[in-house]
């Protein structure tokens, strides 16, 4: 049996203790968001909505929330509209300012890979509207059989050069009853760079209403053989989460005194 690899266990991240310089906010409404229903396939629709909606989550602006890990929590925060994110602890911190990745960590004591890690778990967290994202091509997939229910799916694929990965794939199932999703699997080809056929899977099952929008409370990554489910083998919980329409300063997110660019693998 393949044990699923839980990346979370050997990714940390960091904290910056400086109180940021005083910056105007951009305050601007946002505009009218437009979404044309046709852009998706039906299915794809059908879960957005069952969510909340993709007009809703792109009215929003920021989102933050905590993983309450025993020995050193992160807060995430992001801003969605240029992806602009940082990952606080009280030992180091790590960000994308808009243009570059970077680390803070003066003791050294993170042993991760901050250009993977820097924002990786608000996209699992913020399923499935990345999944909404530009440059994305949709397809059907065969069913996922979990506990004598079948739930239907779509395949997902990026464009050549979308993203830092774009050979990756998800698979998004859902209820055939509620359409909210039930299951993303997903590759890794970051640090390889070759395209992956071993599909990991995460359980998608309690939710939470944010401003009119559904994200998890928590989700849970299962043990397979290929696409037979087994028994989950950790859970992640999302704690202190916020959503707002309000954005954080550009300084928030902008490289701190002291803190290196970490380099970036695009494949």
């Amino acid at each position: 049996m393949k044990k699923i690899t839980i990346l979370l266990t050997t990714l940390s991240i960091l904290a910056c203790k400086e109180t940021p310089k005083k910056e105007e906010i951009n305050t601007t409404e946002p505009k009218e968001i437009e979404v044309e229903k046709s852009e998706y396939p039906e299915a794809m629709t059908q879960i957005f909505d069952a969510h909340g909606g993709v007009k809703a989550w792109k009215s929003q602006r920021t989102l933050s929330f905590v993983l309450p890990k025993p020995e050193l929590p992160e807060t995430h925060t992001v801003d969605l509209w240029s992806r602009m994110d940082r990952v606080d602890t009280e030992q180091f911190s790590m960000g994308f300012d808009g243009n570059e990745v970077w680390l803070l960590d003066t003791n050294e004591n993170y042993k991760g890979d901050a250009a993977f890690y820097h924002n990786l778990m608000f996209y699992f967290y913020a399923m499935p509207f990345v999944l909404a994202d530009d440059g994305i091509r949709y397809s059907e997939t065969e069913a996922l059989e979990f506990d004598g229910k079948s739930y239907p799916g779509m395949k997902i694929a990026y464009q050549s050069g979308v993203g830092a990965s774009s050979k990756d794939e998800y698979y998004i199932h859902f209820d055939p009853e509620t359409h909210q999703m039930a299951w993303l699997g997903y590759t890794v080809t970051y640090r390889s760079g070759e395209s992956s056929d071993n599909v990991r899977w995460i359980r998608y099952h309690d939710w939470q209403n944010l401003n009119g929008v559904v994200l998890p409370k928590s989700i849970s990554w299962f043990s397979y053989e290929g696409r037979e489910l087994k028994e989950p083998v950790s859970t992640v919980t999302f704690e202190n989460v916020m959503l707002s329409k309000e954005p954080q300063s550009k300084s928030f997110y902008a490289i701190p005194e002291g803190a290196k660019t970490v380099p970036v693998k695009v494949n």
